[in-house]
């Protein structure tokens, strides 16, 4: 702890010198006029009608990569027109070797090829913007730019149009966006911010129109300005888009199961949509949604205990996702702390929390996930700085059906839930203080009391401050958490993995089964800076140091996202930049980091250091390497329950590197490995991704991922019971994960798409040398255990049976913990958007999880194994499905 503190000081020091010589170079703010449109625009690419003649071009673009500062390679010009309805943009991107232009293609927002992009700060509050980017190629991107420039969010699709050509001089391009799209206030005449940016892609080469510098740290506080705007009108946005879908399962037919006749069929139809309440908050909704178009998530199996991270996919989850974004703490903290959060989505709608327990001769039809009967989120920005954000789900109330020889009977695996999400943020002082809190609650039906809480509320308050032009920070939020339910439920929180109440090791907890309630607590406080004045070679210097605390009776998996409670961390993160072109650098990063971390009973139960280097050389070539040492390390959980455990310190090393991504071909090579000390532990991470674009229209990658993992004698095992005493058994284990991946993408044209994505996955950990703890916190790993020898143990019939007094009686037993598992998960989706917003989707997917079990006797090769059972068409279940949305709008 010591060592921490120390060090903490040194970087404060070191910040605190940074700041003295801090002296902020001037940059001049630009502006732009623009005029109402005289006559009429016709949407083909060159900006030739008459219209625009009633504006200048605006240019004098400055490099912002790689050579800050500098005029860029070919120059840039834009105009901007507009009317009650619309808000036009011309380019003109000159180029003095047009054949040279990049014109690749791919789905909406990966931004391929050659771009230019206009951020509009229609709120003009210097923190929020909306970005909408267009390709050469005619591919549009959009994002909504939160944080001042922090949080760019792809998944919001706003209703804009585009078109370009390729001429003499370059490439040209014409923009209309409605203003229902954006949102601003009521006053006659407008101010906006606004900044424009061009990609060069051969010479990966960025120039803007208004110089923002790197080392600002900031990017929508420092846009030019768009005057001119005069008496626009206010749009309410009003869209209503029904659809309809139709769907058929194929699969393996099981005689005797009434359930699995080989083939499922089912028309279903929802509807979404959007109203502006006012200009600038707006009601989106869906009834009945589906989501078959989304891509699977990966294949994934974690031995460990903790719980499985998926990524949020469904675009009515997705989209404004950063209102309701609230972490305990950010990815600073190291490992997997950035993944703590109030409000996971993914919980609306997941699979069902039980199943019912069959007999013999018994078939059950389960749902694969809970409905969402309908879903409504209220959110937007008042010109007062009032960020809002309101979201409320139903979750429908579903029944398992069991069948027993024609007989059949109906058990509930899920009640029905109502979720609902508040937030509120307000901008002070242009945004350079924000406070808020948000608040969140689960309320279920009866039906699952012992299993389920009744209720679950969180809540917490936040703020931000920022100073010496915003180059200094200071942010925090407190979070509180309450969940209540029968005692069985509350007991079974105790006792659950991410608590552990039950340790006999642990002096700050207890159980109490007469509980049914259970309150906590968390908090993060961090101080950094972002930016700051530039050294040799144009070098910042940036840090951020802070601490996160949970308490013992912290719950947020209801609606949130949390791995583990019981911890005080510690985290420091500081780095050298170097933004700009330097030598033999594009730009370069030298990054150091500590954690330290204790538990509530005041128990230091880990300590580790890192370093880590980054860079990209003037070929484009990119690469890194870092090591991290774990000096110190106990874990609280990994005996499921039992004592804490002492782990042994050891080393890790990273290492990757990225060709010239530019190239139709390039490669990516990641490797990661941990050593423990005394020959303890190994884990080891290698992946190899293939990237080729044989034309614009086309590119396909092919990845495989290979890791191993070996643990010496405390992988946990199961707890058992021998006459008043628990035995928690460990054992060695090897495990063995191997995963390829392949990704095709075809654009027909901007709008018509096709994607293909799949990906075979093989995870085999194998146990030998059982043994069970005898004293968990000895100093040499070989007396934390007492290793069965022959006589002890002997396997049957899938199970070990232990005999510890070699009297010929059995002491107890448990399961044999190896296991083969296999997926093979595949999409493939023809998109077209036949009209703005409205969209057709044609789409086969196939899952298969056969039992490969078996190739564990017959000691079958992992890739063998891997193949002979993830393409075994008869064990596949195939989906097919056409989904169409018309968006009607006003």
């Amino acid at each position: 702890m010591n060592r921490s503190i120390l060090l903490v000081l040194i970087c404060f020091a070191l910040s605190t010198t940074a700041m003295s010589n801090f002296a902020d170079t001037t940059v001049v703010k630009r502006s732009y006029t623009t005029q109402h449109i005289q006559g009429t625009v016709t949407l083909d690419g060159i900006p030739n009608e008459e219209a625009w003649n009633s504006v200048p071009w605006s240019g004098d673009f400055i490099q912002w990569k790689p050579n800050e500062g500098k005029a860029p390679a070919q120059p840039t010009q834009f105009k901007i027109l507009y009317d009650e309805k619309y808000l036009y943009v011309a380019y003109h991107c000159i180029d003095k070797y047009p054949d040279s232009i990049i014109k690749r293609m791919d789905r909406r927002d990966q931004f391929p090829g050659d771009w230019v992009e206009i951020n509009i700060d229609s709120y003009h509050d210097q923190r929020t913007a909306f970005s909408f980017t267009l390709s050469v190629s005619g591919v549009r991107g959009d994002e909504f730019v939160s944080n001042d420039g922090n949080n760019w969010d792809v998944n919001w699709n706003p209703i804009w149009f585009a078109k370009t050509h390729i001429g003499e001089t370059g490439w040209t391009a014409e923009v209309k966006i409605p203003f229902s799209q954006l949102r601003y206030g009521n006053e006659a005449d407008k101010t906006w911010g606004i900044q424009v940016t061009r990609r060069i892609f051969r010479q990966d080469e960025m120039s803007t129109w208004q110089y923002i510098p790197q080392n600002s740290g900031v990017w929508v506080s420092r846009f030019g300005e768009l005057n001119g705007l005069k008496n626009i009108p206010l749009h309410r946005q009003v869209e209503i888009a029904p659809y309809v879908t139709i769907q058929a399962d194929k699969y393996k037919k099981v005689n005797g199961n009434p359930f699995a006749t080989g083939f499922d069929s089912r028309v279903t139809g929802g509807l979404d949509g959007k109203f502006a309440v006012t200009n600038d908050l707006i009601l989106d909704f869906t009834v009945n949604p589906d989501f078959g178009q989304v891509e699977a998530d990966p294949s994934q199996v974690r031995i460990d205990g903790f719980q499985n991270f998926f990524e949020e996919r469904r675009p009515f989850f997705m989209e404004s996702r950063n209102i309701f974004d609230y972490q305990l703490t950010g990815s600073e903290a190291g490992g997997d702390y950035d993944s703590d959060l109030l409000f996971y989505s993914r919980r609306v709608g997941s699979s069902p929390h039980t199943s019912p327990t069959l007999g013999n001769n018994e078939y059950v039809k389960m749902p694969q996930n809970t409905s969402i009967l309908g879903a409504a989120k209220f959110s937007g920005k008042t010109r007062k700085g009032w960020s809002i954000g309101i979201l409320e789900s139903i979750t429908e109330r579903e029944m398992a059906t069991i069948d027993n020889s024609g007989d059949k009977r109906k058990e509930l695996v899920e009640p029905l839930t109502s979720y609902f999400v508040g937030r509120l943020q307000k901008d002070i002082n242009g945004g350079k203080t924000v406070l808020g809190g948000i608040f969140t609650a689960v309320n279920r039906d009866n039906g699952l009391n012992d299993l389920l809480h009744r209720s679950a509320y969180s809540g917490g308050l936040d703020f931000f401050h920022t100073w010496k032009n915003r180059i200094w920070y200071i942010r925090g939020n407190v979070v509180f958490s309450q969940v209540q339910g029968s005692k069985t439920a509350i007991l079974n929180t105790q006792t659950s993995f991410e608590h552990l109440f039950q340790r006999p090791d642990a002096s700050e907890v207890s159980v109490d089964s007469n509980r049914t309630s259970l309150t906590g607590t968390g908090a993060t406080f961090r101080f950094g800076k972002q930016g700051g004045k530039s050294g040799k070679h144009g070098r910042l210097f940036k840090f951020e140091t802070g601490i996160t605390t949970r308490s013992p009776e912290l719950e947020l998996n209801d609606i949130g996202f949390m791995l583990t409670s019981n911890e005080i961390n510690h985290f420091t993160w500081a780095g050298f930049h170097w933004p700009k072109s330097f030598l033999i650098f594009r730009q370069a990063r030298l990054n150091y980091n500590h954690w330290s971390r204790w538990d509530f009973s005041g128990k230091f139960i880990y300590q580790g250091f890192n370093f880590n280097s980054h860079a990209t050389f003037n070929n484009n070539w990119q690469t890194g390497t870092g090591a991290t040492w774990a000096v110190f390390g106990i874990s609280n959980n990994a005996l499921r329950g039992a004592a804490a455990i002492k782990r042994l310190p050891g080393i890790n090393h990273n290492f990757y590197v990225t060709s010239d991504y530019r190239k139709k071909f390039y490669v990516n090579f990641n490797t990661n490995t941990f050593w423990g000390f005394q020959r303890t532990m190994k884990n080891s991470n290698s992946e190899l991704t293939l990237y080729y674009q044989p034309i614009n229209a086309m590119r396909i990658s092919l990845s495989a991922n290979y890791s191993y993992s070996w643990r010496k004698q405390d992988q946990f095992v199961s707890n058992v019971s021998y006459g008043n005493t628990l035995r928690t058994i460990v054992g060695e284990v090897k495990q063995h994960t191997l995963r390829f991946v392949g990704r095709l993408s075809y654009n027909i044209t901007p709008d018509l798409t096709l994607q293909y994505y799949g990906q075979p996955y093989i995870n085999r950990p194998l146990y030998n040398h059982f043994a069970y703890v005898t004293d968990p916190m000895a100093k040499n790993l070989n007396d934390r255990f007492h290793v069965f020898n022959n006589g002890e143990i002997t396997e049957k019939n899938g199970r070990y049976e232990v005999d510890e007094q070699n009297d010929g009686i059995i002491d107890y037993s448990f399961s044999k913990p190896d296991f083969n598992f296999v997926q093979f998960r595949s999409n493939f989706v023809v998109r077209w958007e036949y009209k703005p917003g409205s969209e057709l989707y044609l789409v086969w997917s196939q899952s298969n999880t056969p039992d490969a079990n078996g190739d564990l006797e017959k000691d079958v090769a992992l890739p063998k194994s891997l193949f002979n059972n993830a393409f075994d068409n008869q064990a596949a279940r195939n989906i097919f499905l056409v989904k169409w949305t018309y968006r009607f709008l006003k």
